[in-house]
């Protein structure tokens, strides 16, 4: 199990500057997007550091839903910088970015596609020491500031991909409720839904004691080895909160009480997610974003087409948890309960309808654009979306259930409409 050191709490960001400070940090990089730097996040960390005397520079240039080109724009200024430690603030496309850019400049040589996950890249193993970061997660979303994962879209191929190490998991991940108070409502449901899908993928992944062959050395074992009785426990518990506060969370963005919980439940579900992994919702939404073609999602100040991350996600989970369901269908009956279901009289064989049923009346409740169609995709677009799934091995490899191609291309047809 590896996961970040955690702190978190009310304010907490103050502290951030006598962190580095404790760390003997002398020349820092605070890295943020466009919109952040304007906003208190942003503002409270860069007090923290003038207050402790520590030098820093800011890099705003994040951009959200990195590509591999906005990746290396960082990298290179990160590599000029020649920074001791770097903080993060903002939500999944800025602890990614800074990750990797932490990564390349301490490991010069490297290149790009060396750590970049196979088949598209090459999947090395990180062996070179890293300089601490410190991740102020500002959407209730990715759990990015527990893991060792940076997802990007390889613009190339069209498709996201991303790192995979432990090696880059941020030093401390400073999880203040605060923040999560200058979210937009579709930001609060798109990090939601990434939530939710973490903590539903990662419990009914592959269980690890049947992923094959063994690594050969420990340094080759995946960060995403399979649920696992520890994740299991963060998995079912992040699921809990977001069935208990997402719908107050969009509703009502004062409610610092469920912005609260779900900002600790993108936490939990990290822990989870980021040692046992997702799979076949993660793996058909890379395409789904990598695709777009213009599709600009509401609340997302951007100047490019967006289909957020959270969104391309979920709208393929009720295709998925029918198809999945028939390997462990009492842990899918088991998700649909503690999403709302009546399952006492379920029969088991039903988990999957079950379930599948029960999430599209959550994403109905929250507004959701009605599946694949409505962000701009027709049946014509599904060998382009099976294509860009066919590389994400490292996650599709998880599905409890192994899919051909036939399978997913039946998978993304039921996912044009949901309702």
């Amino acid at each position: 199990m590896a996961v970040s050191n955690i702190r978190y709490g009310p304010g907490v960001t103050k502290e951030v500057g006598m962190d580095l400070k404790n760390m003997g940090a002398k020349n820092v990089c605070l890295m943020t997007d466009k919109n952040l730097a304007q906003l208190p996040p942003v503002q409270v960390a860069m007090d923290s550091l003038v207050k402790n005397g520590i030098p820093f520079t800011v890099y705003d240039n994040v951009r959200v839903e990195p590509t591999d080109a906005s990746f290396m724009e960082a990298i290179e200024f990160a590599q000029k910088g020649a920074f001791d430690a770097y903080v993060a603030v903002g939500g999944g496309s800025t602890m990614d970015t800074c990750k990797a850019a932490n990564l390349y400049t301490s490991s010069p040589h490297s290149d790009f596609l060396d750590y970049v996950s196979a088949p598209i890249g090459k999947g090395k193993p990180v062996s070179v020491p890293l300089k601490p970061l410190i991740a102020v997660p500002t959407t209730a979303g990715t759990g990015s500031e527990t893991t060792g994962v940076a997802i990007f879209d390889y613009e190339h191929l069209k498709v996201k991909t991303g790192i995979a190490s432990r090696a880059i998991k941020p030093t401390l991940g400073l999880i203040d409720p605060l923040h999560t108070l200058h979210m937009p409502a579709r930001v609060v449901a798109n990090s939601g839904f990434d939530v939710l899908c973490h903590a539903l993928e990662s419990y009914t992944a592959l269980p690890y004691h049947l992923r094959s062959p063994c690594p050969s050395n420990p340094i080759t074992r995946p960060a995403y080895q399979g649920s696992n009785p520890i994740s299991d426990i963060w998995a079912v518990h992040a699921l809990r909160i977001v069935a208990k506060y997402l719908k107050r969370a969009v509703r009502n963005p004062d409610d610092l009480e469920a912005r609260s919980h779900m900002h600790l439940a993108s936490a939990f579900a990290g822990i989870g997610f980021g040692n046992a992994g997702v799979h076949l919702c993660h793996g058909m939404s890379y395409p789904i974003s990598g695709l777009v073609k213009t599709y600009k999602a509401k609340d997302y100040n951007v100047d490019h087409p967006l289909v957020p991350h959270g969104l391309s996600v979920v709208l393929t989970s009720p295709a998925v948890f029918t198809f999945t369901a028939q390997m462990f269908p009492e842990r899918h009956l088991e998700t649909a309960e503690i999403l709302g279901a009546d399952t006492r009289t379920a029969r088991i064989q039903d988990a999957g309808p079950v379930l599948a049923d029960t999430l599209r009346k959550f994403l109905f409740d929250l507004d959701v654009d009605d599946g694949l169609a409505a962000v701009g995709y027709s049946k014509a677009d599904i060998p382009a979306l099976v294509k860009g799934t066919l590389p994400q091995e490292r996650v599709t490899k998880l599905a409890p259930r192994p899919q051909s191609e036939e399978d997913l291309t039946a998978l993304f047809e039921a996912s044009m409409k949901l309702y």
